[in-house]
């Protein structure tokens, strides 16, 4: 008899519980089938204080298109392979719901930024915005996956006061949203992250086996060892291959997890703004929601790479003031090149993210980027006029090929975003007629039934 396994078996161990990723044996007959093996996914990539865009948008439509300056590291580097031809460039939408009432660009145009509602302002309890994109995604999803969301982020703090000009820090540094009144908060701890993804602590269990574990600093791969061994000679070889591959990737990141949170607990007192090593929580964090998407522990997620209007300095980029000075450049040829940089490495950060799922195969020969959609964009368009029109908006992924990649839509009219929305939900299988303020789906983004 053909073994079969559970999509939701988990290795076993003292004080933990280890996700597998999806494996040959875990594929039933019938139509489910193919949900499991190539399911589809969205990730919500935020960056604040808008992007210089002389130097972000594409001067052609179309495909063809050259990449510019910011735009860069989508393109082959070295031995990383280009994603050009996996990503859509789209320019001319608005998010007219985002601007707020007097001043508040920031935290209005966030709170906004994937509910595509006007934010009411207030920096009190009674905060009403709208459902994020991610949350109808995962309500649609909800059941088929170990979490229904992930939010994520580098930047933390708490959602009560005033962020921004009236606007509750409820606004600012969240970017999902269960409901109108109901922001969710995300997880910037790697090791934390980490620990519900992959070390999961087994309820089951005593805490002081978890602590103990960390105490002799082993890997959560030796507690559920045993475990594994016991599993992998009931597996197909190519099963056999890829157990080994994914334990080998996850050891791996654990340790990286483990340098991250051992040199944040190595900081000494109070820190200045730039002092933390921006470099290495974002990747470890994008590394650990790209595992989560391998291993289908979750098909939507959110990620800010810091709050609205951040103020941090970029020192690793040889930068002395914050990313909000700059961004308020005044027309200023030194401040506008220190924006670009900040831009370019931020769009680092974004493909290498996706040149993760670009690596992972899914069982039927495509991968993890094939069948997901990742959104970029920010709050603003240009961070000096603080404006909700021309926004820089990103897409990479194919949707299982229901998105056709390397173009550059250049639209009229300034249609809404939440146009935007309503056709990946169309493209990602779970479709709803309206979203925030829509008219309909965007024309031309999704390109076959």
């Amino acid at each position: 008899m053909t073994f079969k396994l559970s999509r939701r078996f988990f290795l076993r161990g003292a004080g933990a519980s280890v996700a597998l990723p999806w494996l040959e044996a875990m594929l039933p007959g019938g139509s489910l089938a193919q949900d499991m093996a190539s399911p589809r996914r969205f990730l919500a990539f935020y960056v604040p204080c808008g992007i210089r865009m002389n130097r972000w948008t594409p001067a052609a439509a179309g495909t063809g298109f050259s990449l510019t300056p910011i735009l860069a590291p989508l393109g082959a580097r070295g031995q990383e392979p280009s994603l050009v031809n996996d990503v859509t460039v789209i320019t001319g939408l608005s998010n007219r719901p985002a601007r707020p009432d007097g001043p508040g660009d920031h935290a209005s145009g966030t709170g906004a930024f994937i509910t595509a509602r006007h934010p009411f302002k207030t920096e009190s309890t009674n905060i009403r915005n709208g459902i994020s994109l991610d949350q109808v995604l995962a309500n649609a999803w909800r059941g088929r996956t170990r979490f229904a969301s992930l939010e994520t982020g580098t930047d933390g703090g708490g959602a009560s006061g005033n962020c921004d000009s009236g606007y509750s820090c409820a606004y600012a540094r969240n970017i999902s949203w269960a409901s109108e009144t109901q922001p969710l908060s995300k997880e910037t701890s790697p090791q934390v992250l980490f620990d519900r993804l992959f070390g999961g602590l087994d309820p089951a269990l005593s805490q002081q086996l978890v602590q103990r574990r960390r105490r002799l600093k082993q890997s959560v791969l030796d507690a559920v060892k045993a475990d594994a061994d016991q599993l992998k000679p009931r597996l197909g070889k190519t099963d056999q291959r890829k157990l080994d591959e994914y334990l080998t990737g996850v050891r791996e990141l654990e340790r990286r997890v483990q340098m991250e949170q051992a040199a944040a607990v190595c900081t000494p007192g109070s820190r200045p703004a730039g002092a933390s090593d921006l470099r290495t929580r974002s990747r470890v964090m994008l590394e650990l929601l790209a595992w989560s998407f391998r291993c289908d522990l979750t098909r939507a997620a959110t990620f800010m790479l810091q709050n609205a209007g951040s103020g941090y300095v970029f020192d690793f980029l040889g930068l002395t003031e914050g990313h909000h000075s700059y961004s308020h450049h005044g027309g200023n040829a030194a401040n506008n090149d220190a924006l670009e940089r900040i831009n370019v490495w931020e769009v680092e950060q974004f493909a290498a993210f996706a040149r993760l799922l670009k690596g992972m195969q899914e069982p039927n020969g495509s991968t993890v980027l094939d069948n997901s959609l990742l959104f970029f964009s920010s709050e603003i368009e240009d961070g000096d006029a603080h404006r909700h029109d021309n926004l820089p908006v990103l897409v990479a992924g194919r949707a299982g090929g229901r998105v056709t990649g390397g173009r550059h839509l250049r639209l009229e009219g300034a249609p809404s975003i939440a146009n935007l929305f309503v056709s990946i939900t169309d493209a990602l299988g779970a479709p709803v007629t309206s979203f925030g303020d829509s008219t309909g789906p965007l024309p031309g983004f999704v390109t076959s039934a």
